[in-house]
Formats: C-alpha cells, structure tokens, sequence
C-alpha cells in the first residue's frame, strides 16, 4: 500500500468519524498504566474510633469493633499482564501481531522465518519506510492510522507482518517469550530500542517473562540494561527482580545494569523482597545494591521483607546493614510496626536483636504491641513482652493493648490472660473513658468479661457520656448476671464449726461489693441505676448496706441537726417579727436576723457544693428546687423594714421550711416510707387532678351564673377555689338553697346541677381518687423492704460522695482523715469480711432476720455440694435450722404460738371439769333413782 493510498483512506475515514474528545492518552507518549499503587495512607493498620454515638447513648447497638485494614502491597511485577497486553494491542498492528505469533510453532515457524530471511534488505528498508507512524501527529490522527495499520494487518502473512512491523513484532516476541522469532527480527536490523506505549522496551519486557535466552540476545545486539520506561520508574532490572529469576538479574548485572536504580523510591532490591526471591535478594545486595533509602518516610526493603513476614530477606537485609529505624509514609510504620502487624514473631525478633525500640509509635500512637495485639498473635505478643516492650503504652486515643484484645473474637481471651499476667491495667479508661470491661461488653464477649471481674475489673466505672460498665453488660451480657450473684454466694462461707453448733462461725466477705480505688456504695448505687436493683435483697448485699449505714449514720445526723436548728431560729424570727410583732424584742430580733442569715447564708453554701458534684444529677430532683426556694425566701423575709408584702413571703417561707425539714427525716430509714407515701400520693392526686380539672371549672362556672347572689360565687376564680372545697364534701346545702337573705333565683336548674356536682364530683370523682391513692399506698407496702434498701443505698451514696470530695482535701487534714475513716467500713487488704455466729444469742452486729436469710443460703449451698447419700445430714441440718428459726423467728409469730398454747391449755381445763360435772350428775342421778 503506497503512501497516497493511505492517506487518501485516512481522508475518508475523518471525513466519516469525528475526534473524540480528549482522552486519558497523552500525545506523545501514553499515560502509562503501571499497577505499582504509590498511596501512603495505607501502609499501615490501625483501630476504628469508637463512634460517638455510642460514647454518650447509652442504647446504641453499634458494636466496637477494632479493625485490621489489610495493607496494600505493591504487585511483584511492576506491571500486570493486562496493562502490558492492552499497551502492545496499541502498537501498530499490535492486535494481529498478538494473535498471530503464538501459533508459530514447529514445521509452520521454520517455514515462516526461512521465508523472512530471503527478503532482501533493501526491499524490506522500502517497506519498513512505509509503516512509520509520527509520534507528533494529532491523537485523532495517530488512532485513525492505528486503525488503518491493524486493517492491513489482518491482510497479510506473517512473514509480510514481520517485513512492514518488525518492532512491533520483535516487542511482542520478547513478551511471548519467542526466541526464534527474536533472532530473526534482530538480524534483519529490527531496532533492539524500540518501545511499547508505556516505553517498555524488548529488555524490559523480556525481563519480566524471566526469558534470559532472549534477554542473552538483546543485550548481545546492544540493549541498553540501564533503559527506563517513559514513567521513569522501572529498568528491565526491576523487572527481572520482580519475576525472581536469578539468571535473568545475574545476567543484566554482569552487562552493567544499576542495582541502585530508583532508590529515592523502588529499587530492584525491593521488588525482589516483594517476590521474596531470597536469591535474588543475596545477589543484589552482593553486587552492592543498598538496602536503605535516603529519602525520609518511604518504603524500603525492609519494611517489605517485615510485613511479608520473610525472616530470610529479613535477615539478609540486616546483615547489609538495614536502618531499622526508619518510618514509612504518612503513618509512621517502622519494620518492627509491620512484622507486628503480620504476626511474624521470628522477624520481630530479629529486629529487636538488631536494635529497634519496643516503644516507638506510629501516626496514631500505636505501639508494635497494639498492632501485635490487633494481628492475634500470641508468639509476637510474647517476644514483644520478653524484650521489655510496655504493657500498657497509649496511642492517641489512651487506649492500651488490653483495649484491643478485648475487642478480638476468636484468640481475644488468650491475649487477654497474656496481658493481665505480664501487668496490664485492667481499669485504664481511654480518652472516652471507655475502659476494656466496656469494649468486651459491647462486643457481647461474655468469657472476657467473666475474666476481667475476675480480675477486679470495676462495674461501676463511666464513660465519658456517663454510661456504666454494668449497664452495658446488662444489655449485651445479661448471662453475667447469674454470675456475678453466684460471686455473691460464694462470699458467704463456713468459716469454723458446723452449721448446728453453736460456736458456728460464718464468713462475710465484702470484696466483691467494693470497686477498686472507687467508693464502697457506688455498686449499690450502680444496681440500681440499670435497674437490677432486686440484687440488694442479696444477704451479702443487705448485711453491708446495714453495716455500713452504722458507720454513716453519724453524718446524716449532724445534717438533721443542722436544718433543725435553721427551721428553730427561723420560726423564731417569724414569730417574733411578723406575727407578734413584740416592740421590746428588738434585741432578740437582730440576734434572730444575724442567725438566721448565718444559717441560710450556710444552706446556700451547702447546695453550691452539692451542684459542683453534678450539675445535671442535681436539678434532677426536686427536694434541692426546694432547698433554693427556702434560701430565697428566707433571704426575703430578712429584708428591714418589713413591709405588708412580706407577710405574704413570711407566710411561704414557714411553710416550706418546714416541709423542708419533713423531706430531710424522710431520708431517715425509719421515716422514709412514709414519706414516700405521701410523695407519691401527692404526685398522683395532681395528676388526677389535672386531668378532671375542665370538670371543676365547668362546675364553678355553672354555679357562678346559677348563683350570683351568693357571695362565694360572685368571683370567677373564688367560685373555683369554693368549688374544689366541695369536693371534700362541704356542700352547704341549707345555706345557699334556704337562706332568706339571698334567695334562691333560678330554682329546679340549680337542684339538678348540684346533685350531678353530688354525683359526679364529690361520690364518684374523691372516691375514685381516694381508692388509686389505697392502691399506691399497699404498692408501696408491697414493695417497702426493697425500696427501703433502695433509699438506704442513695442516701448512703449521696453522704459518702460529698464527704470524700475534692473540694474538701484543703480542708483541715486531721478532722477529714478521721471523718473518712469513720465513714470506711472496709479496711484492705486485710479488713474486708466479718465474721457472725449465726446461732449465738449474743450476736448482735446484724439483725436476726438477715442473719437467718444468710444461715438459710449456706445451708442450701452445702445441700447442693453433698452426695445424693447424704440426704440424712441434709435432713438434720434442716432439723436444726428449723429449731433455730422457730425460736428467732419475729415477735409477732412467737406471741401467736404462744397464744394458740395457752388456748389449747384452756380447751383442757375446760373438758375435764365439763366431765367431772357430767359425773357428778350421772351420780346424783343415780343415787335418785335408787332412792325411788
């Protein structure tokens, strides 16, 4: 095909087509589609953050979860068959070239080269002229006569193929690995320097196809082993050290290829760790190749022989002296990041003999030990320990190893027990004060939560969004539950004796009860918060409860006094100036005022410190509104010179410092259920109030127009007032229907609404009420030993919180060391248990009736561990328990024995003198009748 042809068909085929517009390939030289992916974001692994939805929602479902992100490595070959075969279909007649030369073979192969080698030179130099593509063309040039060469390709034999395109084709040889084709090409002068789209030249590619008869034959016809691609990133050197062929890289050494070549970046050396072509390596590093790179945060050789995990490369490159210290990309990653990361404990090892800190931390904080952690391997985990690596190192977020085996499935428990034996903190909360009894709980781990309070993990610890351990355990491992009760159980022992003697001797232990380095209430408090608060009728938890409310009581009492003494002193002032309003007790009224003042300035003091304690904790409860209401008024009330307003201050003032005063005793263990009665009744009758309150106004309303003469109708809102005071059954009926001064006017409509008023309000309406506030009242009765214990442990909290807080260490150091001692019930190590005898009349500490509680759990405790033959020592143990409990049962049951006694006496006496009177008769009668 002469030149004018081709131009005159390339004329119709841009007539016919239009350019596309510009695409991903370049002009002159292609982009280059090299699969080496350069990203540094991902050279390392790292653990998710916690999402913060689940650090202040205490019902996010979101498990956390710390993840491995699977690193990226560079491909062994620098580039994939794909990239290679669609840069080859590129060249001119590339497509035909591809599928043609593979089926050359044998008989056909001889016949198509003898027929190529008797095409004279010059001919051939004709034709190889006429096939020359400009690469300065225009793209949509370039493409049309691409298109132009593969449609005469498909025309031709293969001989005429190997004439017009030798390049193309010696290209394609050296991929397919043809030799003979090869030979040919080069001896009828087909250029050895020839590139694909990508600047692959035959070397190159014969490199990567590890053909080193044919890379022996390039370079004997003049290649250049020290060529690069267009990208400037690979010499047939890299290529030969990606396949991993010796002969190849010993081959293009020895013609004088650079074994340093692209060490700012990839050198072949690292290519060849990347194949773990442990040969290739030696050989390179032998021939001088540098194991290290001069340019700061990039991957050398070492950094890929760790995270491959290859102790030979590994070894090798250390022996050459590999900078152990260096970090790689945005996160920082030593080698000893990555072999911890692959879990390879042997190159860990080799590393750490090699010099490398156990300590040094990545972009995020993160130790070799998290990462060894995160892989699950317990062997590096264990060399890591053996070389003085820190068990407990933060990262960025102050999360620990233990936080990331927690968080592991299948070999978690393992790492955990590893960890915690070589002295990992158990309670060491992260930067969202999540600790790893919160992580093992939220990924529903019951075996590692089991173990980590087994350890002394503390339930009771938050986290930054105030949620508790146990709160999480209650809604993701509520099979801890059991348990952590049957850890209860077993605190309760035989400590001497049998159970029948009388020197019996049980063992209390309250070490499960106490958190480590927290206050001694704050698990009771913590039950009930998550609403498990049924665990406190626990003996264990009962009897400490009890103990420790001894120990406290004192405190609670001095604020019992405290507020007596205001309520005394403000009562005085009240009286004296605004009810009497004595003249000659001036002088007592300022002694009053100034104590008064003192008092509520004291009060006001009080609430500040208990709000510094929790803002949000403290206007949840209405009893300190209360208290804030007391400091107001009374600070009212004391303004001189009193004037007629004030009295309406003074009259509030008294009141509420005196229902203050009622809530204060109702903290009182003794008071407290009574008080809740009232509270609670009061709360409901307001809201039945509210509710029927469109029924009363439109009953006052009625009367109002029904009754106008009547003076407590006239005002809308007396009318009101009069009308709720009806409810309780004041109907003054003869009053208002028969009172000659202000008759009745609109008589008949006025009856009918008063008796639906009778009906509707005063039977059904107060009765109703009356029956729902019965039915809180025995709720409550119901209820009242738990709630008991419930209040016990609040208040208990409440005073333990404010004596052991912060803003009392300036206080005088003697008095608050003597307070917070009183107010310890347990001592450790050594003063955690107490010790009963449960049948000793002189055993005063507890009451009889938990005393029993805990005699009857160790007896059923002892029943569960004998042998089905030993049901007789159960039975006898039953026996005495039961004399036991019968003669300490309560008061009330031993009075109404007694009384069944003394009837039964009774009955007796009565029976025999009714027979001895019946025979008395029989005798007379007797007696009669022989008489007659």
């Amino acid at each position: 095909m002469s030149v004018l042809k081709k131009k005159s068909l390339l004329q119709r085929f841009l007539s016919n087509h239009k350019c596309e517009e510009e695409s991903n390939v370049e002009y002159a030289i292609p982009s280059s589609g090299i699969a080496v992916n350069d990203n540094e974001d991902h050279e390392d692994i790292w653990m998710n953050d916690i999402e913060k939805s689940s650090i202040s929602s205490e019902y996010s479902s979101e498990v956390i979860i710390y993840h491995i992100k699977e690193r990226q490595m560079s491909s062994q070959q620098p580039w994939n068959k794909e990239e290679i075969i669609t840069a080859l279909s590129n060249l001119p007649a590339g497509k035909h070239a591809l599928s043609v030369i593979p089926t050359l073979h044998g008989d056909h192969l001889r016949k198509v080269l003898d027929e190529y080698s008797n095409i004279k030179n010059k001919e051939m130099k004709l034709k190889i002229q006429g096939t020359t593509i400009s690469s300065f063309a225009n793209e949509c040039v370039q493409n049309a006569l691409r298109n132009i060469e593969n449609e005469a390709a498909t025309n031709v034999t293969a001989p005429q193929m190997f004439l017009r395109w030798p390049n193309t084709c010696l290209l394609v040889s050296c991929y397919l690995g043809h030799i003979e084709v090869v030979k040919a090409l080069l001896n009828k002068n087909a250029k050895v320097s020839a590139k694909d789209s990508d600047g692959r030249t035959p070397l190159h590619l014969a490199a990567c196809t590890a053909s080193v008869k044919i890379l022996e034959e390039l370079l004997r016809h003049g290649a250049n082993p020290r060529e690069w691609d267009f990208n400037k990133k690979y010499t047939p050197l890299h290529c030969a050290a990606a396949a991993g062929d010796v002969s190849c890289v010993k081959c293009l050494i020895k013609s004088g290829a650079d074994v340093n070549a692209g060490i700012p970046g990839k050198s072949p050396l690292y290519y060849a760790v990347s194949s773990n072509a442990i040969d290739c390596v030696e050989i390179l590093l032998q021939a001088g190749a540098s194991p290290n790179n001069p340019q700061v945060y990039t991957e050398t050789p070492l950094h890929v022989a760790a995270s491959l995990g290859s102790v030979t490369c590994t070894k090798l490159l250390l022996s050459y002296g590999a900078d152990v210290r260096v970090q790689l990309g945005s996160m920082k990653s030593t080698p000893l990041h990555l072999a911890a990361e692959e879990g390879s404990a042997e190159c860990t090892k080799l590393l750490l003999e090699a010099g490398t800190i156990c300590e040094v931390k990545n972009s995020r904080g993160q130790t070799p030990m998290h990462l060894a952690v995160l892989s699950q391997s317990v062997e590096t985990l264990e060399t890591l320990i053996n070389n003085g690596a820190k068990i407990n190192a933060e990262d960025n977020d102050g999360r620990t190893p233990l936080h990331a085996a927690v968080a592991k499935a299948t070999r978690g428990i393992e790492l955990v027990k590893i960890l915690i034996q070589a002295g990992a903190l158990i309670n060491k909360a992260d930067k969202f004060g999540y600790m790893p009894l919160h992580i093992a709980a939220l990924n529903e781990s019951s075996s590692t939560v089991m173990l980590l309070l087994s350890k002394g993990a503390d339930v009771t610890a938050k986290t930054k969004g105030g949620i508790s351990a146990l709160s999480f355990i209650v809604r993701r491992t509520p099979d801890i539950l059991p348990r952590f009760i049957s850890r209860l159980d077993q605190a309760i022992s035989l400590h001497d004796h049998e159970l029948g003697d009388v020197d019996c001797e049980l063992r209390l232990d309250f070490r499960p009860l106490v958190s480590a380095g927290r206050r001694e209430t704050d698990l009771m408090l913590c039950l009930v918060e998550v609403g498990q608060k049924h665990i406190l009728k626990h003996p264990l938890c009962e009897s400490f409860l009890y103990l420790k409310w001894l120990r406290i009581r004192k405190f609670f009492l001095l604020n019992i006094i405290f507020h007596f003494i205001f309520v005394v002193f403000f009562t005085a002032y009240i009286t004296v100036t605004y009810l009497y309003n004595i003249q000659n007790f001036d002088r007592v009224r300022k002694i009053l005022f100034w104590l008064v003042l003192i008092f509520t300035v004291a009060l006001a003091g009080k609430e500040c410190f208990q709000m510094a304690h929790g803002i949000y904790g403290y206007i949840k409860r209405w009893e300190n509104w209360l208290q804030w209401n007391v400091v107001l008024l009374s600070s009212i009330v004391l303004i001189t010179p009193v004037h007629d307003w004030q009295h309406h201050i003074a009259a509030l003032g008294i009141l509420q410092v005196w229902i203050e005063l009622m809530m204060i005793l109702g903290r009182f263990p003794m008071f407290g259920l009574y008080i809740q009665m009232f509270t609670q009744v009061s709360i409901n009758f307001f809201k039945f109030f509210a509710t029927y309150i469109c029924l009363i106004i439109g009953f006052s309303l009625a009367f109002s127009v029904l009754h106008k003469n009547y003076k407590s109708f006239n005002d809308a809102l007396v009318a009101l007032l009069k009308t709720i005071i009806m409810m309780s059954g004041e109907l003054e009926f003869e009053d208002i229907f028969f009172n000659s001064k202000t008759p009745i006017l609109y008589s008949g409509t006025a009856h009918l609404m008063l008796l639906s008023f009778v009906i509707l309000v005063t039977v059904i309406l107060t009765n109703l009420m009356m029956g729902l506030a019965v039915s809180d009242i025995q709720e409550l009765r119901r209820c009242a030993g738990l709630d008991r214990l419930v209040r016990r442990a609040e208040l208990i909290a409440h005073l333990e919180n404010m004596l052991f807080s912060k803003l009392l260490d300036h206080a005088p150091n003697k008095i608050m060391k003597m307070c917070r001692k009183g107010a310890l019930l347990l001592h450790p190590p050594h003063h955690c248990a107490i010790h009963i005898r449960p049948n000793d009349p002189r055993e005063k500490r507890l009451p009889q009736d938990i005393i029993n509680t805990i005699y009857r759990l160790v007896i059923e405790k002892k029943a569960k561990k004998i042998p089905a033959n030993n049901t007789h020592n159960i039975e006898t143990e039953n026996s005495r328990f039961s004399r036991l409990y019968s003669i300490s049962s309560n008061s009330n049951n031993q009075q109404l024995n007694d009384l069944i006694a003394e009837l039964k006496r009774c009955s007796y006496n009565i029976g025999a003198q009714l027979d001895n009177l019946t025979n008395k008769v029989e005798n007379i009668v007797r007696d009669y009748g022989n008489l007659v």
